[in-house]
C-alpha cells in the first residue's frame, strides 16, 4: 500500500513534502525516485503522486489523479469530552479519529479528576495523535483537537448543531430519535465523575438531548467511543 501523507503544498500537477514528513519519508521509509505514494489536501481530496526528487529538507512529486477521498462520512460530529485522568483521553481522540469526528474538544467540569496542566504542550501532542491516526485509517481531512473548554463554553456551541446528544448516566432516549436528517451533530460525554445535577440541567436549559447507552455504565473511555460507533451505524458510515 502506498505511504499517505498530509501536505498543503500541493497543485493539481505538482506537490512537495517537507519537515518531519520529508524526514520520514526519505530517511525512515527510504523512499526512491518514482516511487508512488499518496497525498491529501486536508480539504477532502485524495492525490495520486509519483515522488520526482529527494533533497534533504523535502521530496518533490508529481500529481497524476486528484480524486475525493471515500473515507469521510456523511456527517460532521463534534465530541466533547470531559477531561479524563491518565493517558485516557490520547485513547479516546485515536479512535475518535478513525471512526470519522471531524472535532474533539476536551472539557472541564465540576467532578474531573484531571485539573488543567500545560494544556499548551499537550495539545500539540494530541494534534500529533490525530494527524498520525488520520493518515493511518486514510481520513481526507486532519480532524483538530481544540484546547480545553469550561463546560459553561461548550454549552454556548450548541446552537451550531443540527442534533446535541448529551450522554447522562441518567439514561434517555435511543440515539435514533435525534439524528432524522442531521448533518451536524455534537456528542457530549463526561469524564470520571460524571455529571453533578445541576450540570446537567445547564446542558439541557441549553439545547442538549438526553440519550441511553444501555442499561451498563461505561467508563468515560468508553462512551464517546460507543456513541460516536453508535451515530456513524446510524447514519450508515459503517456500511
Amino acid at each position: 500500500m502506498p505511504h499517505r501523507y498530509f501536505t498543503d503544498h500541493i497543485s493539481d500537477t505538482t506537490a512537495h513534502l517537507c519537515g518531519a514528513d520529508a524526514h520520514h519519508l526519505g530517511r525512515v521509509m527510504r523512499a526512491k525516485i518514482g516511487e508512488e505514494i499518496i497525498l491529501c489536501d486536508g480539504k477532502g481530496f485524495d492525490y495520486t503522486a509519483q515522488i520526482t526528487a529527494i533533497e534533504p529538507e523535502q521530496i518533490k512529486c508529481s500529481i497524476s489523479d486528484k480524486r475525493p477521498c471515500t473515507a469521510e462520512p456523511s456527517v460532521d460530529v463534534t465530541l466533547f469530552v470531559g477531561y479524563p485522568k491518565q493517558d485516557k483521553l490520547e485513547l479516546i481522540i485515536q479512535k475518535a479519529v478513525e471512526l470519522g469526528a471531524t472535532r474533539i474538544v476536551p472539557f472541564f467540569s465540576r467532578y474531573c479528576v484531571t485539573t488543567p496542566k500545560k494544556e499548551d504542550q499537550k495539545n500539540q501532542r494530541y494534534l500529533r495523535i490525530a494527524a498520525e491516526a488520520a493518515k493511518q485509517c486514510g481520513r481526507g481531512i486532519l480532524p483538530v483537537v481544540e484546547m480545553p473548554l469550561t463546560l459553561a463554553q461548550v454549552a454556548q456551541q450548541f446552537a451550531d448543531f443540527d442534533a446535541v446528544l448529551f450522554c447522562y448516566e441518567k439514561g434517555g432516549k435511543p440515539i435514533r430519535t435525534y439524528l432524522q436528517n442531521a448533518k451536524n451533530i455534537a456528542i457530549v460525554t463526561g469524564a470520571e465523575g460524571g455529571f453533578s445535577e445541576q450540570e446537567a440541567q445547564s446542558l439541557l436549559d441549553a439545547g442538549a438531548s438526553v440519550i441511553g447507552l444501555g442499561p451498563r455504565i461505561l467508563r468515560c473511555e468508553t462512551a464517546p467511543i460507543a456513541a460516536l460507533s453508535a451515530v456513524m451505524t446510524l447514519t450508515e458510515n459503517l456500511e
